[in-house]
């Protein structure tokens, strides 16, 4: 049995264009080719594939075989993938980023994270994102060792040698601990009680915040490199802690979670910045999502009263 050729990447075209069209005659105005060319291109394509990809009979409208039906995905396929492939070409050229390595702080709220990265798949479908979601001093870190070309950082990044850095909002931070928690009972809660109960405090592997504290008050500590891990224990009981006024919001309107009103640990406002290396700026897609979070985070307000963290 003779093997099947090779289509071109045009004969595909003609396919799919006869086929979204619905006619030979279409298909040329689309092309704007004759439609005898369209005619010969679909019997040359069938010809090299020994397969018949329409049936022309009793119809005015070529309709597609069972053959043509089974191979309409595949071209789809091929010539969506040559679109992508000139696409990014092209983006090149022009000096886009085949890939973007970010990374954000763990306190940034994920609902805007969410938002920008869905309008960058838009803006930018050819460009490749990683993202790294870290705490403290580990945002830093990564933007310093070149392994992501911007950060999201929280106040740790400040002043660091090497780096630039723009504002990027803030996050207003507040202690809670779950309803039958002893603090959680106490109405109202004395000044100095904090220290006599664990505190579930955020830490990082980083060496940049390595034997430094935030915001700690107990000299009983749980700590723990995963936000998402600190927030069960909330739950469970088991401790008090600073979180993302955003992350526990529905847990204190539920009251799976109560905000603690401690005259000496309020809370405070923990400032984000984006940042990048100085020596390697960031191209047009990374700005552009630097600029996105620049703009969502506009309309952030201080809680009266907040200090920085």
């Amino acid at each position: 049995m003779a093997n099947p050729g090779t289509p071109t990447l045009d004969q595909l075209r003609v396919f799919l264009a006869v086929v979204e069209t619905g006619s030979f005659a279409a298909a040329g105005r689309r092309l704007n080719r004759a439609v005898s060319v369209i005619s010969y291109g679909i019997g040359n394509l069938e010809e090299q594939l020994g397969l018949q990809l329409f049936d022309r009979e009793g119809t005015r409208k070529p309709q597609l075989t069972v053959a043509g039906r089974a191979l309409l995905s595949e071209a789809r396929t091929i010539a969506q993938g040559v679109d992508e492939l000139r696409a990014k070409v092209k983006g090149l050229l022009e000096g886009l980023e085949a890939e973007v390595n970010l990374a954000v702080d763990v306190m940034l709220p994920a609902d805007r994270v969410g938002k920008v990265l869905r309008a960058f798949a838009a803006a930018y479908p050819t460009v490749t994102l990683r993202l790294h979601v870290e705490a403290l001093g580990a945002i830093t870190a990564l933007v310093l060792d070149g392994k992501a070309v911007v950060g999201i950082s929280g106040p740790l990044a400040a002043g660091v040698d090497g780096l630039d850095s723009i504002s990027v909002g803030s996050v207003q931070m507040v202690p809670v601990a779950a309803p039958d928690h002893a603090l959680a009972r106490m109405e109202p809660i004395p000044p100095g009680a904090g220290r006599n109960y664990t505190q579930l405090v955020l830490t990082d592997r980083s060496p940049l915040t390595e034997g430094r504290d935030f915001s700690v008050l107990s000299a009983r500590t749980w700590r723990l490199a995963d936000l998402g891990a600190k927030h069960a224990l909330l739950r469970e009981g088991i401790g008090w802690g600073n979180m993302p006024l955003p992350l526990v919001q529905s847990d204190l309107i539920t009251g799976t979670l109560k905000r603690l009103v401690m005259s000496d640990h309020p809370g405070g406002t923990y400032c984000f910045s984006g940042i990048w290396r100085r020596d390697t700026p960031p191209g047009p897609a990374a700005s552009w999502l630097l600029d996105k979070f620049v703009a969502l985070c506009a309309e952030d307000m201080k809680e009266h009263g907040f200090g920085d963290i």
